[in-house]
């Protein structure tokens, strides 16, 4: 595994911290010194992941603050206590998300859940947290898509799937959504001179509780997932370097996005991954940052 630098001294938010890439993420940048706060939807899974960090590295600094991204009025408390420490953050890791469950469901502001959970919520933490963000002289943004990006759609006719639901397109509609977050975040720090660096990235195909725990909802027993029996996937600690790389690499860079450098894309150690065409329009990213900002009533500290 790649040498994580000493991240002493530093804040750094990372969101869904206790399972899958998010608690690896949270786990070795506490390790290298960092003040993590460990962003969760359920508190107490969030202590056992501490518990678990703490066990593992003594003394490491972690804490555990609940965020629950389908409900933007947790979002707005989670940011005002962040920003109200009046103290740096020098990075947000945009890491929860959901995966395709299998029928429509809604947040509790009536988005359609992968869309609100997936984009709507990391862009308003992203938009809130901005003041404290400001307030480092090297901050980043690294924000986790995927490679269900390649095929998204953003549907400005139905962004909310109210027609025709499908877990899998609107999956990919939400991936493609945060790596055009990701992008417009960095022109916007170009625009105006922000020490913001945005950053994506997105894991291949790794091992977690992602692909079960979406296609879960609503059923009365659980999917389990058989992704251990297929060709080309990997371990979560080889699936979070390239969002620890987006996140803290000395060499990355605004604007690019990283992944598995092997097969397909699907694993491997990190490298700079292409960005794919469903992304590359900077008026698709320009507009889709415009609805949101009315979706959510936020916007950035311009």
């Amino acid at each position: 595994m790649p040498q994580i630098p000493d991240q002493t001294g530093r804040r750094i938010v990372v969101t869904g911290a206790n399972s899958g890439t998010g608690k690896e993420t949270a786990t070795r940048l506490a390790a290298a010194g960092a003040s993590v706060v460990l962003a969760v939807r359920t508190t107490s899974k969030g202590d056992e992941a501490a518990d678990a960090i703490r066990s593992a590295h003594p003394g490491a600094d972690v804490e555990v603050r609940e965020l629950d991204l389908a409900d933007l009025s947790s979002v707005r408390r989670f940011a005002a206590g962040v920003v109200n420490e009046d103290r740096p953050l020098d990075v947000l890791v945009n890491n929860a998300g959901v995966m395709a469950p299998p029928k429509r469901f809604e947040t509790v502001d009536g988005f359609e859940l992968q869309f609100g959970t997936n984009y709507l919520g990391p862009f308003a933490l992203t938009n809130l947290l901005l003041p404290a963000l400001l307030r480092s002289s090297d901050a980043r943004v690294a924000t986790m898509s995927s490679i269900a990006a390649v095929p998204g759609r953003i549907r400005f006719d139905d962004l909310q799937w109210e027609r025709g639901y499908n877990g899998w397109r609107a999956y990919s509609q939400s991936k493609l959504a945060d790596l055009l977050l990701a992008l417009h975040l960095h022109r916007l720090s170009v625009e105006l001179d922000w020490p913001v660096t945005s950053t994506a990235a997105h894991p291949g195909y790794t091992r977690t509780n992602l692909q079960s725990a979406g296609r879960s909802l609503g059923r009365t027993k659980p999917v389990r997932s058989s992704n251990r029996a297929l060709p080309f996937t990997q371990d979560v600690e080889q699936g979070a370097e390239p969002l620890l790389y987006a996140a803290v690499g000395p060499k990355a860079v605004g604007g690019a996005y990283y992944g598995p450098s092997g097969p397909f894309g699907l694993v491997g150690p990190a490298t700079t991954a292409s960005i794919p065409k469903s992304a590359r329009s900077a008026d698709l990213a320009r507009s889709l940052w415009a609805v949101a900002e009315d979706l959510t009533g936020t916007r950035p500290p311009v």
